[in-house]
Formats: C-alpha cells, sequence, structure tokens
C-alpha cells in the first residue's frame, strides 16, 4: 500500500511535513496547502517558502493548486516545474464556503460544462504530470456519474476521490457505494481518501476494497502522526517520541513565526487533533486552548504528557 499525506491549510506545511517525516518517514507523496494559481511571476512568500526544494528535502512533494481558470492553471504550473517538481496536483475537493463560492474546490463539480473545457486546456499544455483530488459532487452523490465521464476523456495522472460532496464538509460518512463504482469506472488510476483513523479503519477498508494500492490520510495522521507506522509494523506510538515530535514543531513555529499569539494559533490548530488520541483530555485541551502565553502553553502541554496516556488506536 502506498501512502500519501492529505494537504490541510495552516496545518500540513513544511515545518510539519519536515518534523514529520524526520521522526515517522513512512508517506510516500506529500501534498502542500492550496496555492491560488494566478498570471503572477511570483508566488507570495508564504507559498514559495511551502514548496521551495530547499525546505522539502528527502520527502516527495506534489504542490497543490486551487483555481477555476485554465490559464491561471497553466502559467502556476510552469513555474513549479521550473522548480523541478514533475507533478501537480488540481483541487477539486476543498469544501470551505469562501472557496465554494467562487466556484474553486468542490464548488468547480457543479459546472461541469466549464471544468470540461478547464480540462481539455490544461491537459492541452501540460506542463507535468497533473492529478486530481475530487469530492464525489457538490449537492448530490449522482453527480459523480457525469464527473467520472469527464475524468475519463484525460490523462489524470491519479484521480483522488473523497467520496463525500461539498455539502456534507467532514460529517455523515463516506459513499463507499460511490466509491466502488469510482473504482470500476475510472480509465485513470484512483487513490482513496476519507476517514481512517484507526488501524481498525484501515483492515476494514482494506477487506472490502483490496484492490485499492493508494491511500491518503489526512485528519486521521494529524491525530496519530504514527498512524502508518502502526498500520505497517505494528508499531504503538510512543509518548516521548510524540513529545520530541511535538517541541520539533513548536521550536521551528517560534524561529518564523513572531509572537506569542502566531505561534499558539498553528499549535492550537494542531493540538485539535492530536488531543483525541489522549485519555481524559477534556481538561488538559480546555487549558491549552486558553494559553495566552508560552508559559501557559507550555505547562499545559508538559502537565498532559506527564499525566495522561495514549489510548489504544
Amino acid at each position: 500500500m502506498n501512502f500519501y499525506f492529505a494537504p490541510m491549510e495552516g496545518l500540513t506545511g513544511y515545518i510539519y511535513r519536515n518534523a514529520h517525516n524526520a521522526f515517522f518517514n513512512k508517506i510516500d507523496k506529500y501534498f502542500s496547502p492550496f496555492i491560488v494559481a494566478n498570471q503572477s511571476d511570483r508566488f507570495k512568500t508564504k507559498e514559495l517558502k511551502d514548496i521551495l526544494p530547499e525546505n522539502n528535502q528527502g520527502i516527495v512533494l506534489i504542490p497543490q493548486l486551487l483555481t477555476n481558470n485554465a490559464k491561471d492553471f497553466i502559467h502556476t504550473s510552469k513555474k513549479i516545474k521550473q522548480m523541478g517538481y514533475t507533478e501537480v496536483n488540481l483541487n477539486l475537493g476543498c469544501p470551505s464556503g469562501t472557496v465554494v463560492s467562487k466556484n474553486r474546490g468542490s464548488g468547480f463539480l457543479s459546472k461541469t460544462k466549464e471544468l470540461d473545457a478547464f480540462l481539455e486546456e490544461i491537459f492541452s499544455e501540460a506542463a507535468s504530470k497533473i492529478s486530481v483530488k475530487t469530492r464525489i459532487g457538490k449537492d448530490s452523490p449522482e453527480e459523480f456519474y457525469n464527473l467520472i465521464e469527464i475524468f475519463n476523456k484525460y490523462p489524470i495522472e491519479e484521480l483522488i476521490v473523497h467520496p463525500r460532496i461539498q455539502k456534507d464538509f467532514y460529517k455523515n460518512k463516506p459513499n463507499l457505494k460511490v466509491f466502488k463504482d469510482a473504482l470500476s469506472l475510472s480509465k485513470n488510476p484512483v487513490c482513496y481518501n476519507g476517514d481512517i483513523f484507526t488501524v481498525k479503519d484501515y483492515k476494514k477498508f482494506t477487506v472490502d476494497f483490496c484492490s485499492v494500492k493508494t491511500i491518503m490520510i489526512g485528519r486521521g495522521l494529524l491525530a496519530n502522526p504514527g498512524l502508518i507506522n502502526d498500520i505497517k509494523n505494528n508499531t504503538k506510538l510512543d509518548k516521548k517520541l510524540l513529545k520530541d515530535f511535538h517541541d520539533k514543531i513548536y521550536e521551528d513555529y517560534k524561529k518564523v513565526l513572531f509572537g506569542d499569539r502566531n505561534v499558539l494559533f498553528r499549535m492550537k490548530e494542531l493540538w485539535s487533533y492530536m488531543i483525541q488520541i489522549f485519555s481524559n483530555n477534556a481538561k488538559y485541551a480546555k487549558k491549552i486552548k486558553k494559553s495566552e502565553k508560552l508559559y501557559d502553553y507550555d505547562a499545559a502541554v508538559l502537565s498532559l504528557f506527564r499525566e495522561q496516556t495514549i489510548l489504544e488506536n
């Protein structure tokens, strides 16, 4: 099985990716949080830092683009190719209201005529391999059957399917019936994305879908960064290793972000996932969330690691 780390805005940037690779080293491909494609000859500083090859040494990174404009996609993908990347990923999955309102991300899925024309243009001038991360529709799962006919017209490197519609956000359960149909209908390789949080989830999925060779995990890995080690080797997450991993991310954020508030914002976002794997975590989650200074945060995190255990996955 190949394992991919899903892109998550504000969470899986280069600082997190490098720490994850250094401590866990079981990911076949990382995907960058989306870059909004445009006609500029320069990337925004934040975007450039995130995909600079020197900030991503020793990992396979696939930059992800968000747009519904073919010329912007082509222009930006050419800039990315000049940096040495051989693949870009098109975001057709983001469910965020601000993205969808501009007919981008999963909002683009309801504009099938425009989407088809967009794909035709970007593949006719492709500077590199193009993979696609998609949901199964905007408003209804039935939309997928028109979408797969469109996708099948193009040589997509990999079709990464998150079998929810935009309106689900992350609620409800993945629609595995539609995913099963995606496997049989797609002319392009298919990767599964969605709700793998535990070894049990993984085992159940692979029994039901034994032909799947690639899985993308996002929230499950943010909660338990050692999940792949557990899946592959039955290696349970060690509390000291997790603390060292946390400390590496924390120290690296302190080097590049100005002020307690900015550092804490990033760390609190990460803890909204990671706290889930600790026993009796409610009071510690509250303390971390209420921290306004680094010393308050340090005390809350230290007491969590000292007093609680990691739950069996």
